[in-house]
Formats: C-alpha cells, structure tokens, sequence
C-alpha cells in the first residue's frame, strides 16, 4: 500500500498502529530523522534511518518522493540499507548541545572579528581583547571622532567601482571602442551617484 501522511506525531502513530505485523520502518537521514526515530521506536519492530549518499540503488533512474519510497522499502526488504547510528534521548540531547556550542563558537568569533575589522577600518590599533569589554565600551567608541560624511564614502565607493576601460580614457566617460560615443553603464551610474553625494 502507498500513502501520503501529514507530518504530525498523531497522524503517524494512528497510521503504525492501524497496520498488523512486525513492522520495520526505514527513513532517510535529515532534519526530521531524530524526531521521526524517536517517534516510532516504541511503536515498530526496527527503525532504521539510512544514510543516502550509500545506497547506490537511490542515485539511478528519475527522483520523486514516491519513486525514492519505493526504493528504500525494496532496500529495507533485502537488508541493503547503510544504517546511521540513533541513540536513546541522552545521546540526541548530547549531540544537540554540542552543535549549539560550536554554532554559537563559532557566531562569536565572526562578531569579534567584525568588530575588529570595524575598529582597524578607522585606523584604530585594537590589539588584546580589551575592545570587547563592556566597560571599555564608550573608551573605544570615543576614539572614531571623525565619522566620515556620506558624500565621501559614496564618493570612495563609486571611484573604486569604476571599470578599467573608462578609466584609461582621458575623459572617463566613454567607451574606448571606435565610434561608441554612449556612456557605459557603470559611468552613468558613477556620474548620478557622485552629483547626488554632493555636498549642499
């Protein structure tokens, strides 16, 4: 039999439980396979969660959700499956909290970093972990006491923008090519962009 089933804990259960037999369950490794595993285990014979990328069988022919279904009960039939470990709650919660501390490791260093490259743009020598203090704070943000004007940084943006052909032209706002007198794209733009930046 086929059947499609809304992902709620309720409907899936009610589903097992309605089938007779020992019931031996197979899923692909992904986002809901903890869940799912957790799930069935009190309710089926053996749950197996198989890792796709080692089963050949998977890779040939079309990909559909149903052709894929299929082919991971013919592989479950024949004992074919490459199986990936799931522990009991103690394990899962373990894992779960070790891929939040790497995640928020690894968060923290990218904002450290930032801030940093914050300070060293402004030319701001910011060695040691000082800058992170909290009671360093206003110090370290006293010392950027020339904020640069709009005017300028759209100024810089746009001249570093520019486009190697015009700007080898005497006049900057041509292509070079033979009879082209219309202004490129990324001149036009340079040109709007500075007369907008300029000061009042």
């Amino acid at each position: 039999m086929e059947s499609i089933l809304e992902t709620k804990a309720n409907t899936i259960i009610q589903f097992v439980q309605g089938l007779r037999g020992h019931l031996r369950v197979t899923l692909e490794e992904g986002t809901w396979a903890a869940w799912l595993y957790d799930l069935l285990r009190p309710h089926v014979t053996e749950v197996v969660v198989c890792d796709p990328r080692k089963n050949a069988l998977l890779k040939v022919g079309n990909k559909s959700d149903r052709i894929d279904a299929r082919k991971l009960a013919e592989l479950l039939y024949l004992n074919r499956l490459k199986p990936v470990y799931h522990g009991e709650h103690g394990v899962r919660t373990l894992k779960e909290l070790s891929r939040s501390y790497l995640a928020i490791s690894g968060d923290q260093a990218r904002v450290m970093t930032r801030l940093k490259a914050l300070y060293r743009s402004w030319a701001i020598p910011c060695a040691g972990k000082q800058v992170y203090a909290g009671r360093y704070r206003s110090e370290w943000l006293g010392k950027i006491t020339e904020p640069e004007s709009a005017a300028e940084r759209s100024s810089t943006t746009n001249n570093s923008m520019r486009c190697m052909p015009c700007a080898n032209r005497s006049d900057g706002n041509f292509s070079p090519r033979a009879g082209n007198t219309r202004r490129r794209n990324c001149c036009v733009r340079f040109l709007r962009l500075a007369r907008s930046a300029r000061p009042n």
